[in-house]
C-alpha cells in the first residue's frame, strides 16, 4: 500500500466514524434527551441523573464519558483503541455544541412513539457502524472492558442487569407512560443493533455444482475479483463427474454471478446461502 492510498484509507475510516457518531448524537440529542427515555448505556444514565442534578443531559454524557475514558486508561491502557478515544471526545463536543446552538426545550413533536423509533434506530445503526470499525462509542463498553480483564463476571449479563436498573429507574422518575416507552427502547435496541450488524455484514455463499467451470471461475477472478475453492465429485445418480465451485461474494456481485452462470451454464445448480459470519482475506480479518 501506497503512502498516499494508506492516507486515504485512514481518511475515509475516519469519515465513517464521524459519521456514525453524528448519527448516534443526532438520535440521542433530537430524541432520547427531551423525551427523557432511559434505555440503556451512559446517556440513559445521564436521563435520570437530570432528574436529581441540576445538569443538562448532554453535559452529564460529556462528563461520565470522559471520566470512564480516563478511568480505561488508567485501569486498562490504550487497549480499547483510539477510534473509541476518537468517537468519545467527538461526541462530547457534539454535545456540546448541540446544547449550545441548538437548545431543546421539549420533544420535536408530540407523538412519542414516533420519536422513539428514531431514538433507537439512530444509535442503533451508528453502533452498528462502529462495531463492523472494531470501535464503539465508550461509555459503559470501557467498563465492560474493565469487568472483562478483572474479573470473571458473566459481561453481556451485567450490562443488561444495568441497562435494565436505569430503564426501570425512569417509572419513578419520569411516570408511567415515560418507564413503558423506555422499556420498549431498551428491547428494540437490542433487535435493532443486531439486525443492523447482519445486514451491513450480509454476504452471499456460493455453492456451484458444475460441469464447465472455468468459464464461471474465471468471472469470479476477473470480473468480481474474488477467489473459489474446487471440489471434484461425482453425481449419484448417473455418476457423472462434476466440478463444486465455493466462494462468497457481496450481495451486488451476487447478483452478477447469479446472472452470469444462468447464462453461460443454464443446467448448472446453485445454492445462495446468507451469512454475516465470512472471516478470511476480502472480508473480516482475525482481530
Amino acid at each position: 500500500m501506497t503512502t498516499s492510498s494508506g492516507v486515504k484509507a485512514v481518511a475515509y475510516e475516519y469519515l465513517k466514524l464521524t459519521l456514525a457518531t453524528v448519527l448516534l448524537v443526532i438520535g440521542v440529542y433530537m430524541f432520547k434527551f427531551p423525551n427523557n427515555f432511559t434505555f440503556g448505556g451512559v446517556t440513559g444514565m445521564s436521563v435520570v441523573l437530570t432528574a436529581v442534578l441540576s445538569v443538562s443531559a448532554s453535559t452529564l454524557t460529556s462528563i461520565l464519558n470522559i471520566s470512564l475514558l480516563i478511568v480505561g486508561f488508567l485501569f486498562i491502557g490504550r487497549s480499547f483503541g483510539i477510534k473509541t478515544v476518537y468517537v468519545t471526545i467527538l461526541m462530547s463536543i457534539l454535545l456540546e455544541l448541540c446544547e449550545r446552538y441548538l437548545p431543546m426545550t421539549q420533544p420535536l413533536t408530540s407523538q412519542p412513539m414516533l420519536e422513539l423509533v428514531f431514538a433507537v434506530i439512530f444509535p442503533a445503526i451508528s453502533s452498528a457502524i462502529l462495531f463492523n470499525m472494531d470501535a464503539s462509542s465508550g461509555g459503559t463498553d470501557i467498563v465492560a472492558m474493565i469487568l472483562k480483564k478483572y474479573t470473571s463476571m458473566d459481561i453481556g449479563k451485567s450490562l443488561l442487569l444495568v441497562d435494565m436498573l436505569v430503564t426501570a429507574s425512569s417509572f419513578f422518575f419520569f411516570g408511567v407512560e415515560t418507564g413503558l416507552f423506555s422499556v420498549c427502547g431498551l428491547v428494540a435496541k437490542t433487535f435493532v443493533i443486531d439486525g443492523a450488524i447482519e445486514d451491513f455484514n450480509l454476504c452471499k455463499y456460493f455453492t456451484i455444482i458444475s460441469d464447465n467451470p472455468d468459464p464461471i471461475v474465471d468471472f469470479i477472478h476477473d470480473e468480481l475479483h474474488r477467489s473459489a475453492t474446487l471440489e471434484k465429485a461425482e453425481g449419484s445418480y448417473l455418476h457423472q463427474s462434476k466440478t463444486v465451485i465455493m466462494t462468497v461474494t457481496r450481495r451486488r456481485q451476487a447478483v452478477q454471478l447469479r446472472n452470469f452462470i444462468r447464462r453461460v451454464e443454464p443446467t448448472a445448480f446453485m445454492m445462495i446461502t446468507n451469512s454475516s459470519e465470512i472471516i478470511g482475506k476480502g472480508f473480516r480479518g482475525f482481530n
